[in-house]
């Protein structure tokens, strides 16, 4: 859903400009599977799993995302700027109880 939005916002303001996001993303989460524990830790956010995140490099987005159980599981497609954190009770169910 997000990445939808998002490649439809980038798709009205200029040609092909959506598609180029759409692959940017996707070249992205073939880059965390590869190497999933190479990306920092989300700043400020302390989880058990903890919560990395990869920027992409030509739009203000990030991918926030959790390796639990031998998975990558990617929780949002997050603009940088607007609504900080709202992906955040995503992780809920990956969280480890002490």
């Amino acid at each position: 859903m997000e990445l939808d939005a998002a490649a439809d916002w980038y798709g009205f303001r200029g040609p092909e400009l959506g598609q180029v996001f759409i692959e940017e993303v996707r070249k992205a989460l073939r880059v965390i599977a590869d190497q999933p524990g190479t990306f920092p830790v989300w700043p400020g956010v302390h989880h058990t799993p903890p919560i990395h995140r990869f920027l992409l490099s030509r739009f203000p987005f990030a991918l926030p995302y959790i390796v639990a159980n031998e998975r990558v599981v990617v929780l949002a497609v997050a603009h940088i700027r607007r609504r900080p954190g709202y992906w955040l009770t995503r992780a809920r169910p990956f969280l480890r109880q002490p």
